[in-house]
């Protein structure tokens, strides 16, 4: 069982690093979008084609409100975080568990 149990923190400790740095795409991509950047700088292109599927499939369900204000970045942040806090420390546990 101990197999397992390493197998669930190492995927545990993957997805948490995961998590994060996606989190900080996101923050990059906001934060970018106050300055008009150049369509066609190819940082920018990977952050809106690494960030745009999750955003548009929030903003399908979130209305635009307080002035034009899009507040998809900040749920989807608060999205990764309740994934890091609930699924990895699951993970996590139920390794500890295990071994």
């Amino acid at each position: 069982m101990f197999i397992i149990a390493n197998f669930l923190k190492a995927t545990a400790a993957v997805l948490d690093v995961l998590l994060t740095l996606y989190m900080w795409i996101i923050i990059i991509r906001a934060l970018i979008s106050w300055v008009n950047p150049d369509p066609y700088n190819p940082i920018v292109r990977f952050l809106y084609n690494v960030t745009e599927p999750v955003l548009y499939y929030i903003r399908r369900y979130l209305p635009v409100v307080f002035g034009g204000i899009d507040l998809s970045p900040l749920v989807a942040i608060l999205i990764v975080i309740f994934l890091q806090k609930f699924l990895v420390n699951t993970l996590y546990q139920l390794a500890f568990r295990l071994s």
